[in-house]
């Protein structure tokens, strides 16, 4: 085998949440799906020494002034993506060595790029794109795919975003990993929900329901109901969380597709929305002229990229009718 067939390369992309976030966290539902506009890629050499390559623009430690190191800290955050790809490395090898699987004694280095924005990256999923992509090489690396099943994926992804502190439920990782549309439904992965308010806790029901709800829509092609759904889904996050939390961009993001009779809400904490037109096409082209107005950016849905092989589809199609 040569060099360069032994280099591996995976992408994971962008995840929309369409319906019920954000109740994953709390043990709810959640209907979402991976967009190809956006992704994010790891790449995996063999390497005499194991190597975690910053990338030369999300990764910079050189600014030309103070100033200029400010401003990129208050855009775009302390990190990038090196710390994501080591805490994968951890969590990948420690669940190796807990389940008996055994590794080959051989070095690799990462390095990974993006192109999903920095500052919705909470809103797409950028950071557990580049965790998924990393743990796809690493699966493939070592020839474990099979000894680590496709569900158990999304909690290792969960788990490396833990070992940093980030808060998240398992959508956006069952999205990535499986690719395409999909509709979960989650168990509590962790006690976050420690308020006992009743309020709180309705609503979080509601919000759980209407992921359910907009999978019987889907599958009767009702858009009309599956719109009104999404609005329900952003009205009652801004009941839970208020607007001082949710942004007044953000809002308005949502208002501004909503004032031309399209539906809207979050793909997942903010910084972009997903919007459905139900009346087609003279609808598109208001939201067009709407959003050009308010100075926002408007990205047309590609496909849903399929992201399992046909392998590791029929084992997760086994494994749940077992269950």
């Amino acid at each position: 085998m040569t060099a360069a067939e032994m280099v591996v390369e995976r992408r994971a992309y962008a995840r929309v949440g369409l319906l019920g976030n954000p109740s994953d966290v709390y043990g709810g539902r959640a209907l979402s799906f991976t967009i190809a506009n956006f992704s994010a890629t790891v790449r995996l050499c063999p390497s005499p020494e194991l190597l975690i390559q910053p990338h030369p623009h999300h990764d910079l430690v050189a600014f030309p002034s103070l100033p200029t190191l400010v401003s990129r800290l208050q855009s775009e955050g302390y990190y990038g993506g090196v710390r994501l790809l080591m805490a994968i490395c951890k969590v990948f090898y420690n669940h190796c060595i807990q389940n008996n699987i055994t590794l080959k004694a051989e070095n690799f280095t990462l390095s990974y790029d993006t192109n999903i924005p920095r500052q919705v990256t909470a809103g797409l999923s950028g950071s557990s794109a580049i965790v998924c992509a990393a743990l796809s090489c690493l699966l493939h690396f070592y020839n474990v795919g099979h000894l680590i099943k496709v569900e158990i994926r999304p909690n290792l992804i969960l788990d490396a975003e833990k070992e940093l502190g980030i808060v998240a439920g398992l959508q956006d990782r069952v999205a990535q990993v499986y690719g395409g549309l999909v509709y979960m439904v989650h168990s509590t992965v962790r006690q976050r929900w420690l308020n006992g308010e009743e309020f709180m806790i309705s609503s979080m029901k509601e919000v759980a329901q209407l992921a359910l709800d907009g999978h019987k829509a889907l599958l009767q092609k009702n858009y009309s109901e599956l719109a009104r759904l999404m609005n329900r889904n952003f009205d009652l996050r801004r009941q839970m969380f208020g607007d001082d939390v949710l942004g007044s961009v953000n809002i308005k993001m949502v208002e501004v597709a909503r004032s031309v009779g399209a539906s809207s809400k979050f793909t997942g904490s903010g910084g972009a929305v997903v919007v459905l037109c139900p009346d087609g096409d003279a609808q598109v082209e208001l939201l067009h002229k709407a959003c050009q107005e308010a100075g926002f950016v408007i990205q047309k849905i590609k496909a849903f990229p399929s992201v399992l092989t046909e392998e590791e589809l029929a084992s997760l199609v086994t494994s749940q009718s077992m269950s």
